[in-house]
């Protein structure tokens, strides 16, 4: 098991942790109704996929 052979200092600790960036969720447009959806699953708007109805909406 590894296990550090020094603490880590406060300052090395929280440059480490200032990458721990929460990403913006990735959406594209519906090429049926425009609305904002995220890429590969159905919308939710009008409820297609891929050129197919699959939701009853």
């Amino acid at each position: 098991m590894a296990v550090p052979k020094r603490k880590m200092s406060r300052s090395n600790t929280r440059a480490r942790r200032a990458n721990w960036k929460a990403s913006a969720v990735a959406t594209v447009a519906c090429p049926q109704c425009k609305s904002a959806k995220l890429p590969h699953t159905a919308c939710s708007v009008c409820g297609t996929y891929n050129g197919r109805q699959v939701l009853e909406v």
